[in-house]
């Protein structure tokens, strides 16, 4: 589990921390009857009827199904619905403890779904020209580095994060440092994506994107060193995770490794194997602190090495931010329920298609605005940089420029957005500005506007 806005740290000293769910609240579900003919033929009946099939979709937990079943005796359905559930899930073991998953027809339509929008390149996919390609894996990487960070407290704005970055401007407080730690962390998978994960890798990990963050320097990059670390359920006073022991931590994490990198013995799905790895992490609970950003980030690393190359392009934590309740449920929701994984993989999935019909709304704006640029290649002298360029400046007149900020946006050396910015000068689009003697800024020229007016 990780901490935001919503977990409250109520009691703290050295290496203790006490978290809690401040606004969670969970009815447990009643004890699993036994599966007789009586509730296989309830299973049954709900299957034809349709009524599984919305339960199994959502996967809902008790508290849900109970209010959406019309039938009288609740208990039996909740059994039923569980018979039905076991009946299509494989099972898992990490160290001593066993989770299980399902494979609902939500969860295959859904896992079909990128498999088929995965591959090829992204021309043919979501339309977008491979020219593109290394800028729009940059946007994304700032956006996922941004929304990881703030889930877990970082509180600064997207625009002023996103200048940092582009800038690369130095971080001025904890948060920023957050958010370059988790730019810095995903370039860093984007250039490991290919290797197995091992301990080391996995510290190396946790180092980056906890570098400068921690109330002790001594944590980053190293597992727990003890098991005073509890999730609560403030409204009930209840702990309602606490991770495995210290002592477990070597088996797990050795356990978690060989998932990782080996194929199973069972055929596993890549993407579910990618929801169970950011799950195991946050279940696990290895770090002090951290623990989400590197669950999430852990998930990229899966993801790209079985060549899913659209998760480069996919801002999944924006997603989970924006539905934080619902992610916290899932944790809770799978480990309530016997560590039934179907809570988790299903929230995950639903949040990855969102980040991919986001992404697919983002490209659409960003090619309306290649083709408003357009009309300024007709200018001599002028490339599709440049034109780009021209329309930022057209679009935000107090828009001030960097050769750093050009370099990152276009991913292009700095020699050649110095290049490109200077030929804008000389054609009287911008103004150059001394900073210092070596730092020069890029404003809107007084003549921009005279320029542009008879451009169609």
């Amino acid at each position: 589990m990780c901490n935001s806005k919503n977990c409250e740290i109520i009691a703290k000293s050295r290496n203790f921390y006490y978290f809690c769910l401040k606004y969670q609240t969970m009815e447990l579900a009643p004890k699993t009857k036994e599966f007789t003919q009586d509730i296989i033929i309830l299973s049954v009946d709900m299957q034809s009827s349709g009524e599984m099939k919305a339960f199994q979709d959502d996967y809902l937990y008790w508290d849900k199904v109970k209010y959406k079943s019309e039938r009288k005796n609740l208990e039996d359905v909740w059994t039923a619905v569980k018979f039905n559930r076991i009946v299509k899930s494989k099972f898992l073991k990490f160290g001593k403890y066993s989770f299980s998953y399902p494979t609902t027809d939500f969860i295959q339509r859904t896992l079909h779904k990128f498999d088929l929008n995965t591959g090829g390149t992204l021309t043919s996919n979501i339309g977008i020209s491979e020219t593109d390609k290394s800028k729009f894996m940059i946007s994304s990487l700032i956006e996922e580095s941004i929304n990881s960070s703030q889930m877990e407290g970082a509180n600064t704005t997207r625009k002023k994060a996103k200048e940092m970055i582009q800038q690369e401007k130095k971080p001025q407080n904890k948060s920023e440092i957050m958010i370059m730690n988790n730019y810095i962390t995903m370039k860093h998978i984007v250039q490991i994506k290919d290797q197995d994960l091992s301990t080391e890798k996995l510290l190396e990990i946790h180092r980056l994107i906890s570098k400068g963050t921690l109330d002790d320097s001594k944590e980053e990059g190293c597992f727990r060193t003890n098991d005073e670390i509890f999730v609560a359920n403030v409204m009930k006073g209840e702990i309602v995770h606490q991770p495995p022991s210290v002592e477990e931590l070597p088996i797990l994490i050795h356990d978690l490794i060989r998932f990782f990198n080996e194929d199973s013995k069972d055929f596993i799905h890549p993407i579910i194997k990618g929801c169970v790895i950011h799950f195991m992490i946050g279940w696990i609970h290895p770090f002090t602190d951290g623990n989400g950003r590197t669950a999430r980030a852990l998930f990229y690393w899966y993801m790209l090495k079985n060549g899913y190359w659209l998760t480069e392009y996919l801002s999944i934590s924006k997603i989970i931010k924006d539905s934080k309740n619902q992610y916290e449920k899932a944790y809770l929701y799978t480990e309530s329920d016997e560590n039934d994984l179907g809570y988790f993989i299903t929230y995950h999935l639903k949040a990855m298609i969102k980040a991919y019909e986001a992404l697919k709304t983002y490209i659409h704006s960003k090619q309306k605005e290649v083709i408003q640029a357009a009309k300024f290649l007709k200018i001599e002298g002028v490339n599709d940089r440049m034109a780009q360029i021209i329309k930022i400046i057209y679009d935000d007149a107090d828009r001030i420029l960097t050769s750093k900020e050009i370099e990152n946006k276009f991913n292009i050396s700095n020699y050649t957005a110095r290049t490109d910015l200077k030929s804008l000068v000389e054609l009287g689009f911008l103004e150059e500005v001394k900073v210092n003697l070596k730092k020069r800024n890029y404003i809107k020229s007084k003549t921009f506007y005279s320029k542009i007016k008879h451009i169609k």
